[in-house]
Parts: structure tokens; C-alpha cells; sequence
């Protein structure tokens, strides 16, 4: 089949593409520059038909859809649709023409969950304008499923990970190697409240494998949404110990209330660790694994143990 990926040079797309070119796909992929940020291009890439777009630029006028209008595909996979606006586009210059249209969504069009694990067909609650801008786009997309037969579906990633891309830390921020830096020398980490909210990564070749079975089985993914993420969550204690335990070590907690963190690690992680900690994600995987066969590589440990070992290769996370 022809496939094409819009926005597919990034950590989703470093995965995704070398999978589809592998399982004999012709794959077009559309980005501003030709050749992936995060792989190497020697690898899988060889094959791939460039198309070279600014895509927010050309959103400005009618060039993008125009643009849209002219190429022609199977499969249209948009990894970088964050508006309503830019889904509706994407659909009327598509409509009728192609066999499956696979959005890239997040968990975070979910919001907080009422009760764990968070099965897809459970209520949408976002809580932040990205997660509302997204569950709109799903919304609209299921419902030219119904009306019209539009051939969609959409996928909700967790917290994407890879070798070349840090998970959400241990204590629930994106702290760079500060927090692993800690664990490993048994330094104290302050973790927010009881250190009990979770946090569900997922690697970006984990995203991509669901990616490829929704194609593979069509038939049953039209339609519906499917949650991305790893076989399960972790709390932020859990995650220190997974982390810590890497080292040969044991994790030296300390705990301080939600609204007090800022005053420990700064406004801007406090920031992203009281959004993390709001959200507390948990999704399950079972439609996945039931209609698509999906079963992820990667538990949160091995994404750890892989982006770590990619830190002290790089010389970035230093222990000395």
C-alpha cells in the first residue's frame, strides 16, 4: 500500500517509518525537512519519497490543502494535527478517496480519570486547552464514521519515549538528568504528596507497532480509538526505585505537599509535575490487545534502562 505520513521525522516517526517501509509499504512522507531528526537516515530511509512542506506556513492560505488535494494514498497517517481546524482540512481534501486516516491523539483528551484502568469508551473530561483541542478532533472524527463513513482512527499515546528522547522523570517533570543523576548517587528526590500518582509512558516503537496492526486490521479499527501506552503505569515512587535499582541502589525519598513544590524544584517543573500528578494516568490496553493484537515491547523499566544507558554513552549524565 502507499502510505503517507504527515510529520514523520519525529520520535513517533523515527519508529514508525522504517516499520512501514520493512512490511513493504511505499511511505511518502511530508515534513519540513528531508530526513528523520532522531534515527539515522541509512536506516530504513532509503526508500522513502519526500515531500518537503511547512506545514503551519502553508495552513496560512489554501497551499496546504491544495497541496493535500494533489497527493494521493492508501493510508494517511497525521502524526502533527493539534486543531480542529487542521483535522477538518486534512478530511475534506481525503474524503472519499482513501482506504484509512489514522490521527495521532494523547492521552491527555482523556483528563483525569474517574476510575482505573481508563477503558476508551469511558467519559472525556480534558482538563487543558491541547487535551480539549484533541478530544474535539476525535469527536469529529467518529462521528463522520457514523454519518458519512469516513475511514478513521485514532490513537491516544501516553508519555512517548525513546533512546533518543528522556521519559517524563521520576518525579514526574522533565527535570533533564537531574533526577537520575540523584538516584544514582542515593540523594534525596522530593516527590509531590505521597509520591502515589502515576505517570504511563509508552515507546514511540511501541506507538508505531499499534500503528502498523490498525492498518493490518482495518476492518475492526475503523472507527474506534485506541489507547497508546506501555502495559502499565507506575507510580512516581515506583519509578524512583526502577530507576534507582538500575544503579545498584536504593531510592532516598522525601515528600512535600502538591502546592509546596514549587518552592523545591522551581515554577516551571512544579508546573509539569502538578499537571502529571492532576492527571495521574492509567489507560488499559485491552481493546488494543483484543481487536489489534497489540502488545508492547517496552514495560516503563526497559524504556528507563534504555534511555539511561543513551545518557552515559553521550557522556550527557555523568556520575562522577
Amino acid at each position: 500500500m502507499h502510505i503517507l505520513v504527515v510529520g514523520g521525522t519525529g520520535h513517533i516517526g523515527s519508529y514508525l517509518v522504517p516499520r512501514l517501509v520493512m512490511a513493504g509499504h511505499d511511505v511518502t512522507v511530508v515534513a519540513r525537512h528531508p530526513h528523520p531528526r532522531h534515527a539515522d537516515s541509512r536506516l530504513g530511509w532509503e526508500t522513502v519519497r519526500w515531500v518537503v512542506a511547512d506545514r503551519l506556513a502553508e495552513e496560512q492560505t489554501d497551499a496546504w490543502i491544495n497541496r493535500m488535494r494533489a497527493m494521493s494514498a492508501d493510508v494517511v497517517i497525521d502524526v502533527v494535527a493539534y486543531d480542529p481546524e487542521q483535522n477538518r482540512r486534512m478530511v475534506e481534501a481525503f474524503r472519499n478517496r482513501i482506504r484509512q486516516f489514522i490521527h495521532i491523539g494523547t492521552i491527555w483528551a482523556y483528563g483525569p480519570g474517574g476510575r482505573v484502568p481508563y477503558e476508551e469508551s469511558d467519559p472525556r473530561r480534558p482538563i487543558t486547552e491541547y487535551g480539549r483541542r484533541k478530544a474535539r478532533i476525535e469527536a469529529e472524527l467518529q462521528e463522520l464514521w457514523v454519518t458519512e463513513g469516513f475511514p478513521s482512527t485514532i490513537l491516544h499515546p501516553g508519555h512517548i519515549c525513546g533512546r533518543k528522547w528522556l521519559p517524563i522523570d521520576p518525579q514526574g517533570s522533565r527535570d533533564g538528568v537531574g533526577v537520575y543523576r540523584k538516584l544514582a548517587r542515593e540523594e534525596a528526590v522530593i516527590l509531590p504528596d505521597t509520591g502515589l500518582a502515576t505517570i504511563h509512558h509508552v515507546h514511540a516503537d511501541d506507538i508505531a507497532q499499534l500503528c502498523e496492526r490498525a492498518i493490518n486490521c482495518r476492518s475492526v479499527a475503523l472507527g474506534e480509538s485506541f489507547s497508546a501506552v506501555g502495559p502499565y503505569a507506575m507510580t512516581l515512587a515506583g519509578c524512583c526505585r526502577a530507576v534507582a535499582r538500575l544503579f545498584g541502589k536504593e531510592p532516598k525519598l522525601t515528600f512535600a505537599p502538591l502546592a509546596e513544590m514549587k518552592r523545591h524544584v522551581g515554577a516551571v517543573s512544579a508546573g509539569i509535575i502538578e499537571e502529571h500528578v492532576v492527571h495521574s494516568p492509567c489507560a488499559s490496553i485491552a481493546k488494543a490487545q483484543r481487536l489489534l493484537g497489540y502488545e508492547p515491547r517496552y514495560t516503563t523499566e526497559q524504556i528507563y534502562a534504555e534511555s539511561l544507558e543513551a545518557l552515559l554513552e553521550s557522556g550527557t549524565l555523568k556520575l562522577d
